[in-house]
């Protein structure tokens, strides 16, 4: 059955998210850091009267510290936590049938791959990514 994501651009790279997942996007606001061991959350942040943790997509995506803030924010229930993941842009809903992902650990926070433009574009794992927040105490 074919699902609703959302392509989105972090580090010139594009990522689905699941539409069913997501609660908005959002101009990125003011950011207050936070001590963290995960060099992706850059802080927490107050977005739509609440304060979610901000983590910067292509910064984890990559393994690596946050750089500057990216020009969007994506508001997702990853795992049952709520975040606030920084992107480049929010491009384009689109639907597509969920493939699986190489298993060769080259795209480790995908749980699928879908098809788009003749490429294939990792699908990312937000439950993983909630429990990973949350697990380790980061967020």
């Amino acid at each position: 059955m074919a699902e609703a994501f959302l392509l989105v651009v972090a580090g010139g790279r594009r990522v689905a998210l699941p539409v069913a997942q997501l609660e908005g996007v959002a101009e990125p606001g003011p950011v207050t850091p936070v001590p963290s061991a995960e060099p992706a959350l850059r802080g927490v942040g107050s977005v739509r009267g609440g304060t979610l943790p901000i983590v910067n997509l292509d910064a984890l995506l990559r393994g690596r510290a946050a750089g500057t803030a990216p020009e969007a924010m994506v508001i997702v229930s990853a795992g049952g936590v709520r975040l606030g993941l920084e992107v480049d842009a929010a491009d384009i809903v689109l639907r597509g049938e969920p493939m699986p992902a190489p298993g060769d650990g080259s795209l480790p926070w995908a749980r699928a791959v879908i098809r788009h433009e003749g490429a294939l574009v990792p699908l990312l794992d937000l439950g993983a990514l909630g429990a990973r927040m949350t697990d380790t105490g980061r967020a």
